[in-house]
């Protein structure tokens, strides 16, 4: 499938890459896992403005995968995808404000809800919440919420197309990143990059992210069925999670290193909004049906 992306698309894409580029995005996921929000939400409010929260209404899937493409490749952290995905399709309204929400059983546990001005189960409104969940990514805070609430299958489908786009970014700069570290590495008096052992494993990376491109914005254009996007984009991410760290040897372990960021986020977002074995059931189903 051939997809390009037209002038407005591309301008779109430009204006959020020329924010976020300056914003300081990893500072703000940085302050958000210590429970510091405040330069997170000066982001927010400044992607609120170029107009994230309204595309999922006033826009197209596609431009909704270009943005959260753009989030993930730059971590910027809360509950995006509930907020600018699920919610407005299924309430039928832009969300103002912060927003979060679970969907039983897929997604069990409601992001961020200590600082959303609005937590929802379903579609339904709550007014509690419990206690906090773990998460191997620190700055994906999960809480645990009691109410019933109706999913909805077209809303659930774009978190899933704004989850894998998500997958998409965050993979593609992992493997910038390890591309760059390669060439500026030495070993044995040469760039580790130089080793055909290494180039491999990131040519590896490279075909796995361009075959999981046209999946994501087939699924966008409604070409593709949305789990085959989100599992492409997930393997294809978590293994350029696994070859980043393997060539970036042991500073790639610590937490002070800026790669932990996407490394442990990708963990995540590849069980977010349905497991890789729920969306291959889908995908199987989907072959049966056909």
């Amino acid at each position: 499938m051939r997809f390009e992306l037209d002038d407005d698309q591309r301008d779109f894409a430009a204006a959020l890459e020329s924010l976020l580029s300056g914003a300081g995005a990893v500072a703000a996921a940085r302050a958000w896992a210590e429970g510091d929000h405040d330069p997170g939400l000066k982001l927010w409010s400044r992607l609120a403005e170029l107009g994230v929260l309204s595309l999922a209404t006033d826009a197209t899937p596609v431009e909704v995968a270009i943005a959260f493409e753009a989030l993930g490749r730059h971590a910027v952290p809360g509950p995006w995808v509930e907020s600018a995905a699920y919610l407005p399709i299924a309430l039928g309204r832009e969300i103002e404000g912060v927003a979060t929400v679970a969907v039983p059983p897929h997604v069990p546990y409601a992001l961020d809800a200590d600082v959303a001005d609005e937590v929802y189960v379903g579609s339904t409104l709550i007014e509690e919440v419990g206690e906090r969940i773990g998460s191997v990514d620190r700055t994906r805070h999960l809480f645990r919420v009691a109410g019933v609430g109706e999913p909805s299958r077209p809303a659930f489908d774009l978190a899933v197309l704004a989850t894998a786009a998500q997958l998409l970014g965050a993979g593609e700069r992992v493997l910038t990143d390890s591309v760059t570290y390669v060439k500026q590495r030495k070993q044995f008096g040469r760039e580790i990059g130089s080793y055909q052992a290494i180039k491999h494993a990131l040519a590896d990376v490279r075909i796995a992210l361009d075959f999981a491109r046209p999946l994501v914005f087939g699924a966008a254009l409604g070409a593709v069925d949305v789990s085959a996007a989100k599992v492409a984009a997930g393997d294809a991410a978590y293994l350029a999670s696994r070859t980043g760290l393997q060539v970036h040897g042991a500073i790639g372990y610590t937490q002070e290193f800026d790669l932990s960021l996407w490394l442990t986020k990708i963990r995540a977002l590849v069980t977010a909004w349905g497991t890789p074995d729920f969306h291959r059931a889908r995908i199987l189903q989907q072959l049966g049906a056909d």
